[in-house]
């Protein structure tokens, strides 16, 4: 089938548009009429076979229809619903999960040309396990759009009981306030899920950390992240990354690739580099004395961070680099204009990410891939 979320235009009669924006938009040309009732025919319902023979009734030769057929899929126009593998086809038996999940599958299918590839990495989120440390505006948020999203496990570790300030709508509910943090995230992570979870964890086996998402409610632990902490999972060999708000601001990442990216450890360093007192300024603020009843943390500021790291957390879980890979996505009220900051690696550092490469994502071009004209 022609990917149901690209939406079809005609610039003139022979040119057809597939996608509107120019990340997905594709051209294909020249369209004879027939040609054009034969692309209405591939909406999923029909294998080859019986295409060919509708094909037929079009004066379309079985070769062209495998020409259309083979370019259309080159440049990642056509989607097979019923590949994917085993975990793809568990899951579309699993009507009520997968009808929360189509818009998802939708996105996926935009980003991962091959068929039957968003069905497979949809489906591959089951088997992850994430943990969510901060329950706050930023951190509840995040655990229920991971769950929500498809991730199989969401963990979340907050030692705190949950305050009116807490409540978001997107995360802890007003009736959370009295109950532990943790507890309360753990019912909204459930809430939020698109069905129950794999049967393996229902029957006590656990899979391994795929991701650690560090969201403090104590804003100097977000502009500052605690090294020791980071210590610990960089020698267990576990991603990680860092998202909150700071008085004025968001911050998502970095997202630490123990090894090859550079680490809290890393930006400690080159900050104590660059600035001399800032370890004097640290100890203060660290010291509890000047530290407020009501930290300043703005809930449409908090919602578009959690958003934002959400995003960037299933971008690595489904196999890519995000932007906040070794650096640090900031924006400040009231203007919010992202502005991405590096992490280097330091050469001093424990993490030994120093001298690495970064992984690179591929950009795109600015405008409709005219592959299709040729």
């Amino acid at each position: 089938m022609v990917k149901p979320a690209l939406r079809r235009a005609w610039r003139d009669r022979q040119t057809v548009q597939f996608g509107i924006t120019p990340a997905q938009a594709v051209v294909l040309s020249p369209v004879d009429p027939a040609t054009g009732h034969f692309l209405e025919l591939l909406d999923g319902t029909q294998g080859l076979p019986l295409l060919y023979e509708r094909a037929h009734a079009l004066d379309l030769s079985p070769g062209q229809v495998d020409e259309l057929l083979a370019r259309l899929t080159a440049a990642g126009l056509v989607d097979d619903p019923t590949a994917g593998g085993a975990a793809a086809e568990a899951l579309r038996a699993r009507t009520d999960a997968l009808d929360r999940l189509r818009p998802d599958l939708a996105s996926l299918s935009l980003l991962h040309p091959r068929p039957g590839e968003a069905a497979r990495r949809l489906a591959a989120r089951r088997a992850i396990r994430v943990q969510v440390r901060g329950a706050g505006r930023v951190g509840a948020a995040i655990a229920a759009v991971l769950s929500g999203s498809g991730v199989g496990r969401v963990d979340v570790l907050d030692a705190g009981v949950a305050q009116p300030g807490d409540v978001t709508p997107g995360g802890l509910p007003a009736r959370a306030v009295g109950e532990r943090r943790a507890t309360a995230a753990g019912q909204l992570v459930r809430r939020s899920a698109p069905g129950a979870p794999p049967r393996r964890e229902r029957d006590g086996e656990q899979p391994g950390l795929s991701l650690i998402v560090v969201a403090p409610r104590e804003a100097l632990d977000v502009h500052a992240p605690n090294a020791m902490d980071a210590e610990e999972w960089i020698r267990a060999g576990i991603p990680h990354l860092y998202a909150g708000v700071v008085e004025t601001t968001g911050v998502v990442g970095p997202l630490v690739l123990p090894g090859g990216t550079g680490c809290a450890g890393c930006l400690a360093l080159g900050r104590t580099e660059r600035d001399p007192g800032w370890p004097r300024l640290l100890a203060q603020w660290r010291s509890g004395r000047q530290r407020t009843s009501v930290p300043a943390c703005d809930l449409a500021l908090a919602t578009a961070v959690a958003g934002l790291a959400a995003a960037h957390a299933l971008a690595f879980l489904d196999g890519d680099l995000p932007t906040s890979t070794g650096s640090r996505c900031e924006a400040s009220l009231p203007g919010l204009d992202w502005r991405l900051a590096p992490v280097e690696p330091h050469r001093d550092c424990f993490c030994g990410a120093a001298g690495n490469t970064r992984g690179e994502r591929a950009s795109g071009a600015a405008g409709p891939h005219d592959t299709m004209a040729r």
